[in-house]
């Protein structure tokens, strides 16, 4: 099959396009490199069945990639509190703008739609753990706004197509991912608790570290993209994909300062978002029921995979 992914140079979207090369499709991959990188997909250029396209995608896209299309992957955003706070317009605008222009290809192909959304729609969570069936409780003005809200916005987006272009399309709402590729300077609890670990610095850890987050290896949550875009009769279906292991953040700054082999001690701070969730947890009986889909490594396992490449990028 002929695959269109937009953020296909970032951290998951990379892995994404590694899995449907090795399953045996054709990928083009549109990344304008905001938050992404070229490394990620280097080892890839000279694939037969990949093609790498600089591209904005809240601009109209008519390149390569377009023929025969059967599948959209709608990866493009920021995702991470530097980037989006960084990046905040352009993340508005990807998460509007561009999910729009995503959805007029797959719309015009007549293929199918996949938009990856994020647990951040369910805000700081009065319902725990979050089943798809929550509306979330979100601050529209606070500092992560412009993701929350925007990719609130791109879930509403795709309903609307559905309802008057009919597009097959379909949300995921990710949880916590880790894994190699990562960038160092992402700003998320895992890259920070593993660099600081592999420096000797002390882990930053904001607010008393009672503040529960759930894991999930990276390939794991690729594996679920494939099973939600590729599963029949999902037009218009929420999934959540995620690790449902809950763990708290002194907790798992714990693990990764004994998984490291640091002596790092622990930096307690002042929150940097009024707003940062107390709990999250995702239900996941919808696709594991649906899809036959649940994740298969442990945090530990990741965690040593995922520190060893953190290791060797810190020592090249």
């Amino acid at each position: 099959m002929n695959v269109l992914i937009s953020g296909g140079a970032g951290f998951i979207g990379s892995h994404l396009c590694d899995a449907l090369i090795e399953g045996g499709h054709s990928v083009t991959c549109l990344d304008n490199c905001l938050t992404g990188s070229e490394k990620n997909i280097a080892h890839l250029v000279s694939h037969p069945r990949f093609r790498f396209v600089r591209h904005d995608v809240t601009e109209p896209y008519e390149g390569p990639g377009l023929d025969d299309l059967g599948a959209v992957f709608h990866l493009a955003s920021p995702a991470s509190p530097v980037g989006y706070r960084t990046y905040s317009i352009e993340t508005m605008l990807v998460n509007s703008v561009g999910t729009m222009k995503m959805l007029e290809i797959a719309t015009a192909a007549k293929a199918r739609f996949l938009i990856t959304s994020t647990s951040e729609v369910y805000g700081d969570p009065l319902v725990h753990p979050q089943t798809e069936e929550y509306w979330g409780n979100v601050n529209p003005i606070g500092l992560r706004s412009c993701y929350d809200e925007s990719k609130r916005f791109a879930e509403a987006a795709v309903m609307e197509w559905i309802r008057k272009h009919g597009v097959d399309a379909r949300i995921v709402r990710i949880f916590n991912t880790y894994g190699p590729r990562n960038q160092l300077d992402d700003g998320r609890v895992v890259p920070n608790f593993i660099t600081q670990a592999l420096r000797g610095e002390p882990l930053t850890i904001y607010g008393d570290g009672s503040q529960t987050r759930s894991f999930a290896y990276v390939s794991d949550l690729v594996a679920g993209l494939q099973a939600v875009m590729f599963g029949d009769g999902l037009q218009g279906e929420v999934f959540n994909l995620g690790n449902p292991g809950e763990f708290t953040i002194l907790e798992f700054a714990r693990l990764v300062i004994e998984l490291s082999g640091s002596s790092s001690t622990l930096d307690y701070r002042a929150l940097l978002f009024a707003d940062d969730p107390a709990r999250r947890r995702p239900d996941i009986t919808k696709v594991n029921t649906r899809l036959g889909w649940e994740p298969k490594i442990p945090l530990r396992e990741g965690l040593v995979k995922t520190i060893a490449w953190y290791r060797e990028q810190l020592a090249g």
